[in-house]
């Protein structure tokens, strides 16, 4: 169900799916010049989002007011998959790929991170994904792909720095999958609310 004006809340707890744009920052607070969650969706007062994406990453963002899922999805015991549709610059490699997957160096807050194992496919198609707007700028002369890539961590810009660690840097990033909650019918904007029993199911949590 994509809502199109404020919900009415299930239960004791809220459970919000939102694909979030380009250019929308991960909180409520007013910033001149720049959309807000705030903004975007009047959600409810003691509703706040579950991790961060930044400024400039599109797909998968929950908001509740169950502070419990906070930790079971963000604290690094509890590895979960979280799958992203990203769009690179050049033809990404094979060697690149296996790069991806085996793990590689990135800094971390200025320290040096090597990165888990993953998961990183090729799309030989581009993928069917909201139009982002403003759209990526073409040019003639420099192709792109896109791959697949499930991490289990979730460092800061993680996807980012990893592609621009092997040579093709990421042009697009979209959270495409939290375990088996996906954006898959999702357009840019779209808000479902969920029941608890559902979410859980799909983020595989107890």
């Amino acid at each position: 169900m994509m809502i199109k004006e404020k919900p009415q809340r299930i239960g004791s707890y809220s459970y919000y799916v939102l694909y979030k744009p380009f250019k929308v920052l991960c909180q409520f607070s007013p910033v001149e010049g720049k959309r807000t969650l705030k903004d975007f969706f009047d959600f409810p007062k003691d509703v706040y989002p579950v991790g961060r994406l930044d400024e400039d990453t599109e797909g998968l963002l929950i908001l509740t007011n169950d502070t419990s899922l906070n930790n079971k999805l963000l604290n690094p015991k509890n590895s979960h998959t979280r799958t992203y549709l990203v769009q690179v610059e050049g033809i990404i490699t094979d060697e690149a790929l296996k790069e991806l997957e085996s793990g590689l160096a990135i800094k971390v807050r200025g320290e040096r991170h090597k990165t888990k194992s993953s998961e990183a496919i090729y799309l030989v198609e581009e993928p069917l994904v909201p139009e982002r707007i403003p759209p990526i700028r073409f040019r003639k002369n420099s192709p792109t792909s896109w791959i697949e890539l499930s991490l289990t961590e979730g460092k800061n810009h993680q996807v980012r720095k990893m592609t621009a660690a092997v040579g093709f840097p990421t042009l697009r990033l979209i959270r495409w999958k939290i375990e088996n909650l996906t954006a898959e019918k999702m357009l840019s904007g779209d808000v479902i609310e969920m029941e608890k029993t559902e979410l859980y199911h799909l983020l595989k949590l107890s």
